[in-house]
């Protein structure tokens, strides 16, 4: 221990009154003489010399209290000078409410220190010793201070500069995603969102590349119609330019019209020029891989013989001796279970109909043909043939029914001649399918083949041009005519593998077509490029086994009519 001089203990002496007359004025306490000392019974001179000796001591104390705690602060907060940062005890910035607290602390612990100087006493010099050992502590202290200070000027520049560059980065990606606090979670989606600003920019003509992403659209457009759909499928990964260039239809057209069920026609016609065409080839794989989601439709408790047509989002089909209209969902694969309409008119189940002119013309068992209005609750009908109506078609305003009374006879469909037999066609057997040609001529153009054999009788076929036409029957054949070739021979004939009658078909008027067997409910696909069947889809088991009364299909769903369900065979989602 060091004695100070003695002029610096009366200085310390006089600092401290100093102190006490301008610092805060603590509240006094009573003594006999109503002095700062404890209270007692001395007299004057006790009472004084008692309270200055004490006042002394305690304020002694409290500076030396006071340089105690700065010293600890400062040996805890050392490292804020030197770096300006850390956590704990490294110097790491306090909060508002901490500093507001360690200030309501050293204000408490000063009033602390004054209350001893007012309890104790002791002699000048040794307060004197105590006020200069709590000078020095409070100078470091001060030395610390400062330099903690610096270290938070400094910490507070840095991070200021941190904020300044990172707040145009920040403005920037808030509108694409938020960033993340780690360094590698920051990365990944800081290139997220460049990858996303990407996407969502014009997808432009590259400025710098290979020579060929600089010839005109239209050149380039002759030069890719060459490739085939795996070669535009890795052009379209090279860039965004050219991913949006190669989805360009006129690329497409060649490749969806050698595909199969893509929406085109033989001699080229898009029925579906609403649906982009290379979507339409996508799904067109799935059809010529056989990749379908299979299910049930509707159920019926008894065993029906049902028809069925399609037309927009609606399907209509027949149960006993009415016709019921349901809706489509979006996704096409399933149906409302309420029905749109209703239409009812026949004694007997409903054999055969058709959809025309806002029409609904069906052929009944009880040997009448029914005229339904679709949009309203008019329905005619009359008497047609002397026995069931088997088959009925209905284009140009004339409508052709056959019977198995050997007669196909030709109606009007005009409201006001409703019921009059324009013509009469007498035939050598049972009439069992029918169709108008499309040059609406309603007359009796030819007989088709003559080397069947007995009971080969043909039960559906179809019209793709006014020159030819698919038929399907007990023969187990699907045949394909041309008229201009000949009359007497088909062009071309496919052959049921399992040797089942085949009830109805299907076409897409250039490649697919599909049939429906009289066993174990079986759909067959076919590429009429080939000779042997493409897919086979069995719909019943042994239990159930039911024929295919008739099949409908779009570019994405086909749909099968059976004794006892409606299946629905999903090619767009497998």
């Amino acid at each position: 221990m060091v004695s100070p001089p003695p002029g610096a203990a009366a200085a310390a002496v006089a600092a401290a009154r100093a102190w006490l007359r301008v610092g805060p004025a603590p509240r006094p306490l009573m003594g006999s003489q109503g002095g700062l000392g404890p209270p007692g019974d001395g007299g004057p001179g006790e009472g004084e010399g008692e309270g200055e000796s004490g006042e002394t001591r305690k304020l002694q104390e409290g500076r030396a209290a006071r340089g105690k705690r700065r010293k600890g602060k400062g040996k805890g907060k050392a490292g804020a000078g030197q770096g300006g940062r850390g956590s704990g005890a490294e110097g790491k910035p306090q909060p508002p409410q901490a500093k507001e607290a360690a200030g309501l602390g050293a204000e408490a612990g000063e009033r602390a220190g004054l209350g001893k100087v007012r309890e104790g006493g002791g002699s000048v010099e040794e307060g004197a010793r105590r006020i200069f050992r709590g000078d020095e502590g409070s100078a470091g202290a001060r030395k610390e201070a400062k330099g903690r200070d610096d270290g938070k000027k400094e910490e507070w520049r840095v991070r200021t500069g941190q904020r300044e560059e990172a707040r145009p980065a920040r403005a920037q990606g808030r509108g694409a995603q938020a960033w993340g606090r780690l360094a590698g979670t920051g990365a990944a989606m800081a290139a997220a969102a460049e990858e996303e600003a990407g996407a969502r920019e014009p997808a432009g003509r590259p400025a710098a590349g290979p020579a060929l992403l600089r010839l005109p659209e239209e050149l380039l457009l002759l030069i890719c119609s060459y490739l085939d759909m795996q070669a535009l499928g890795r052009l379209a990964q090279v860039c965004r330019w050219l991913r949006r260039f190669t989805n360009c239809d006129l690329l497409w057209r060649r490749i969806a019209r050698a595909s199969l069920n893509s929406g085109f026609t033989r001699l080229g016609t898009d029925l579906m020029a609403s649906v982009p065409v290379k979507e339409r080839v996508k799904v067109s794989q799935n059809w010529r891989l056989g990749r379908c989601q299979q299910g049930i439709l509707l159920k019926w408790k008894c065993s029906q013989m049902p028809w069925m047509q399609l037309e927009g989002d609606s399907l209509y089909i027949s149960q006993a001796n009415f016709i019921l209209a349901y809706q489509f969902r979006p996704d096409g694969a399933s149906l409302n279970r309420r029905p749109l309409g209703v239409f009812a008119g026949h004694d007997e189940d409903v054999c055969h109909f058709v959809l025309a002119n806002s029409h609904i013309i069906s052929a009944g068992g009880d040997g009448k043909i029914g005229v339904h209005k679709i949009h309203s609750t008019f329905t005619v009908k009359y008497s047609a043939h002397e026995q069931e109506v088997n088959c009925v078609d209905c284009k140009g305003g004339i409508i052709v029914s056959g019977s198995r009374d050997r007669t196909a006879k030709v109606w009007p469909l005009a409201s006001g001649r409703l019921g009059q037999c324009l013509h009469t066609i007498q035939t050598e057997d049972r009439v069992w399918s029918i169709a108008i040609s499309p040059l609406h001529s309603g007359q009796l153009m030819t007989h088709l083949g003559g080397d069947f054999p007995p009971g080969a009788g043909v039960l559906d076929v179809m019209y793709e041009s006014p020159s030819t036409l698919l038929s399907c029957g007990y023969d187990t054949y699907v045949r394909y005519w041309d008229l201009r070739a000949s009359v007497r021979k088909c062009v071309m004939e496919w052959e049921e593998p399992h040797d089942s009658t085949l009830y109805c078909l299907q076409t897409d008027g250039n490649h697919l077509l599909a049939t429906g067997s009289s066993y174990y409910g079986v759909v067959r696909l076919w590429d009429r490029r080939q000779r042997a069947c493409l897919h086979a889809f069995p719909l019943t088991s042994t239990p159930l086994s039911s024929p295919v009364y008739c099949l409908r299909f779009t570019t994405r769903h086909l749909y099968a009519a059976l004794s006892y369900n409606l299946h629905g065979l999903d090619f767009q989602t497998p």
